[in-house]
């Protein structure tokens, strides 16, 4: 049987595209949500539908005791999480000013806290395999950050340098650990910004478009394959151009 997959935030956007690639690989696949119920329930049943394997968990990522049940219940079903792909997020746009305490904590307990109880929840099958896969999403304004979105940019930040530090540490024991930072995409995390914002944003990508979810998920699926078994502690920026 293939590695078992796990996809936090896959109810819709490059989670759910993610999701989908891989179970189309005959990966078996768990697909996480939090409120969106009935999209990734109608994912799974298609996946299933057409020969594959697939399954929803719901957790809020930010809170342990969720992430821990979520892993529980897939071990028992499905044995332990070979590849990990941390995507769950929610972003943020206003004025650094205007961000109340509240608003940061939360953000980050998502965008990054959900990441540190997902990756300590999945290395000890992994370290006791010697073998696994943690990929990471982080975002091109973690790169460069981003006029009003100081907020998200930081916990995109916090990705980066999470992935690889954690790359360094598990590398001896066989375990790899890369991050995917996309520009923009066409999602609907994105659907708050007008038409015009769009169009800007893809006339100043140098591919003059915008991005599709799906191309964001072959990069994924390509760091979790035997084609990227020598690479760990990077970062792959699906981003048509934008940041360079």
């Amino acid at each position: 049987m293939k590695p078992t997959v796990l996809v936090t935030g896959a109810s819709r956007g490059i989670g759910l595209a993610t999701a989908r690639l891989f179970a189309a690989g005959r990966h078996p696949t768990v697909i996480n949500y939090n409120r969106s119920r009935d999209p990734a329930l109608e994912a799974v049943r298609e996946i299933n539908a057409a020969g594959g394997m697939a399954m929803a968990v719901k957790a809020d990522v930010s809170q342990p005791e969720e992430v821990a049940a979520m892993f529980e219940t897939v071990r028992e079903q499905l044995g332990g999480v070979d590849i990990l792909v941390n995507n769950a997020a929610i972003a943020r746009q206003s004025l650094f000013t205007d961000i109340d305490y509240s608003e940061w904590r939360t953000t980050f307990a998502v965008n990054v806290d959900g990441m540190f109880l997902c990756c300590q929840e999945v290395l000890p099958h992994m370290l006791h395999e010697h073998r696994g896969c943690i990929i990471n999403i982080s975002s091109m304004w973690g790169q460069v950050g981003a006029s009003c979105e100081v907020l998200y940019s930081a916990t995109k930040a916090a990705v980066i340098g999470l992935t690889k530090a954690l790359a360094q540490e598990v590398g001896p024991s066989g375990i790899r650990v890369n991050c995917v930072a996309p520009g923009v995409i066409d999602t609907e995390m994105n659907s708050h910004l007008s038409a015009d914002d769009l169009r800007e944003l893809a006339e100043s990508t140098p591919l003059m478009r915008l991005g599709t979810p799906d191309e964001v998920a072959r990069a994924i699926t390509f760091l979790a394959s035997d084609d990227a078994s020598f690479i760990t502690g990077q970062v792959l920026c699906p981003n048509g151009g934008y940041v360079i």
